[in-house]
Protein backbone atom coordinates (compact mmCIF):
# COMPACT_ATOMS: atom_id res chain seq x y z
CA UNK A 1 0.00 0.00 0.00
CA UNK A 2 1.42 3.37 -0.96
CA UNK A 3 -0.18 6.66 0.00
CA UNK A 4 0.74 10.27 -0.58
CA UNK A 5 1.30 11.68 2.88
CA UNK A 6 2.85 14.94 1.71
CA UNK A 7 -0.32 16.98 2.35
CA UNK A 8 -0.45 16.02 6.06
CA UNK A 9 3.01 14.90 7.20
CA UNK A 10 6.11 17.02 6.67
CA UNK A 11 9.60 16.77 8.17
CA UNK A 12 8.84 19.79 10.38
CA UNK A 13 5.96 17.77 11.89
CA UNK A 14 8.29 15.03 13.17
CA UNK A 15 10.27 15.28 16.40
CA UNK A 16 12.36 12.20 17.20
CA UNK A 17 14.02 13.28 20.46
CA UNK A 18 11.18 14.71 22.53
CA UNK A 19 10.52 14.40 26.24
CA UNK A 20 7.44 14.31 28.44
CA UNK A 21 7.00 13.48 32.10
CA UNK A 22 3.56 11.90 31.68
CA UNK A 23 0.63 11.37 29.31
CA UNK A 24 -0.78 14.87 29.75
CA UNK A 25 2.64 16.42 29.09
CA UNK A 26 3.00 14.29 25.94
CA UNK A 27 -0.38 15.50 24.68
CA UNK A 28 0.64 19.09 25.44
CA UNK A 29 3.82 18.56 23.39
CA UNK A 30 1.71 17.23 20.50
CA UNK A 31 -0.56 20.27 20.74
CA UNK A 32 2.50 22.55 20.87
CA UNK A 33 3.74 21.18 17.55
CA UNK A 34 0.28 21.26 15.93
CA UNK A 35 0.00 24.93 16.95
CA UNK A 36 3.57 25.70 15.87
CA UNK A 37 2.87 24.46 12.33
CA UNK A 38 -0.40 26.39 12.20
CA UNK A 39 -2.63 23.32 11.97
CA UNK A 40 -4.93 24.08 14.89
CA UNK A 41 -6.44 26.84 17.00
CA UNK A 42 -4.98 26.84 20.54
CA UNK A 43 -8.30 25.56 21.95
CA UNK A 44 -7.69 22.23 20.16
CA UNK A 45 -5.27 21.37 22.98
CA UNK A 46 -8.15 21.06 25.45
CA UNK A 47 -10.12 18.95 22.98
CA UNK A 48 -7.16 16.55 22.76
CA UNK A 49 -7.01 16.29 26.56
CA UNK A 50 -10.81 15.84 26.77
CA UNK A 51 -10.60 13.00 24.25
CA UNK A 52 -7.84 11.32 26.22
CA UNK A 53 -9.71 11.48 29.50
CA UNK A 54 -12.89 10.17 27.82
CA UNK A 55 -11.08 7.25 26.17
CA UNK A 56 -7.39 6.43 25.98
CA UNK A 57 -5.79 6.94 22.59
CA UNK A 58 -3.20 4.20 23.24
CA UNK A 59 -3.14 1.82 20.26
CA UNK A 60 -0.54 -0.70 21.36
CA UNK A 61 3.05 -1.43 20.33
CA UNK A 62 4.17 1.70 22.19
CA UNK A 63 2.05 4.05 20.06
CA UNK A 64 -0.74 6.50 20.95
CA UNK A 65 -2.79 8.67 18.59
CA UNK A 66 -3.86 11.81 20.48
CA UNK A 67 -6.59 13.77 18.70
CA UNK A 68 -9.55 15.99 19.44
CA UNK A 69 -13.20 15.16 19.85
CA UNK A 70 -15.43 15.19 16.76
CA UNK A 71 -16.93 18.51 17.85
CA UNK A 72 -13.45 20.09 17.79
CA UNK A 73 -13.02 19.75 14.02
CA UNK A 74 -13.87 23.45 13.60
CA UNK A 75 -10.66 24.22 15.54
CA UNK A 76 -8.55 22.54 12.83
CA UNK A 77 -7.11 25.02 10.34
CA UNK A 78 -5.70 22.33 8.04
CA UNK A 79 -5.40 18.55 8.25
CA UNK A 80 -2.09 17.53 9.70
CA UNK A 81 -0.30 14.73 11.47
CA UNK A 82 2.60 15.18 13.87
CA UNK A 83 4.82 12.36 15.05
CA UNK A 84 6.67 12.76 18.32
CA UNK A 85 9.09 10.11 19.51
CA UNK A 86 9.80 9.91 23.23
CA UNK A 87 12.96 7.77 23.53
CA UNK A 88 12.65 7.59 27.34
CA UNK A 89 9.02 6.47 27.08
CA UNK A 90 5.94 7.99 28.67
CA UNK A 91 3.61 6.20 31.09
CA UNK A 92 0.24 6.01 29.36
CA UNK A 93 -2.12 4.69 31.98
CA UNK A 94 0.14 1.72 32.71
CA UNK A 95 1.50 1.27 29.17
CA UNK A 96 4.73 2.75 27.84
CA UNK A 97 4.39 5.03 24.82
CA UNK A 98 7.43 5.93 22.78
CA UNK A 99 5.62 7.37 19.74
CA UNK A 100 2.64 9.73 19.54
CA UNK A 101 0.98 10.23 16.18
CA UNK A 102 -1.18 13.28 16.84
CA UNK A 103 -4.03 13.95 14.44
CA UNK A 104 -5.76 17.17 13.46
CA UNK A 105 -8.41 16.62 10.82
CA UNK A 106 -11.43 18.55 9.59
CA UNK A 107 -12.74 15.62 7.57
CA UNK A 108 -11.51 12.14 6.77
CA UNK A 109 -8.22 13.04 5.07
CA UNK A 110 -6.30 11.31 7.85
CA UNK A 111 -7.91 7.91 7.30
CA UNK A 112 -5.33 6.71 4.76
CA UNK A 113 -2.52 7.69 7.11
CA UNK A 114 -4.15 5.77 9.95
CA UNK A 115 -4.39 2.75 7.66
CA UNK A 116 -0.68 3.12 6.94
CA UNK A 117 0.01 3.37 10.68
CA UNK A 118 -1.98 0.18 11.26
CA UNK A 119 0.13 -1.60 8.63
CA UNK A 120 3.31 -0.41 10.34
CA UNK A 121 2.13 -1.64 13.72
CA UNK A 122 1.10 -5.04 12.34
CA UNK A 123 4.66 -5.63 11.14
CA UNK A 124 6.92 -6.06 14.20
CA UNK A 125 10.06 -4.95 12.32
CA UNK A 126 8.42 -1.79 10.99
CA UNK A 127 6.83 -1.04 14.39
CA UNK A 128 10.28 -1.33 15.99
CA UNK A 129 11.74 0.91 13.25
CA UNK A 130 9.10 3.56 14.04
CA UNK A 131 9.81 3.37 17.78
CA UNK A 132 13.58 3.63 17.14
CA UNK A 133 13.60 6.18 14.28
CA UNK A 134 16.22 8.85 14.83
CA UNK A 135 15.42 11.20 11.95
CA UNK A 136 12.22 12.58 10.38
CA UNK A 137 13.00 11.09 6.95
CA UNK A 138 12.90 7.57 8.40
CA UNK A 139 9.51 8.20 9.97
CA UNK A 140 8.08 9.61 6.74
CA UNK A 141 9.53 6.73 4.71
CA UNK A 142 7.86 4.19 7.00
CA UNK A 143 4.48 5.74 6.23
CA UNK A 144 5.22 5.70 2.49
CA UNK A 145 6.50 2.12 2.27
CA UNK A 146 4.69 -0.37 0.12
CA UNK A 147 3.33 -3.30 1.99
Amino acid sequence: MSIDIRPVLHARNVRVHDRATDRAAAIHRCADVLEEIGAVHPAYREAMLDREWAMSTYLGAGVAIPHGLDMSRALVRHDSIVVLRFPDGVDWDGETVTVCVAIAARGDGHVALLAALAQILLDPARARALREADDPATVIALFQEHE
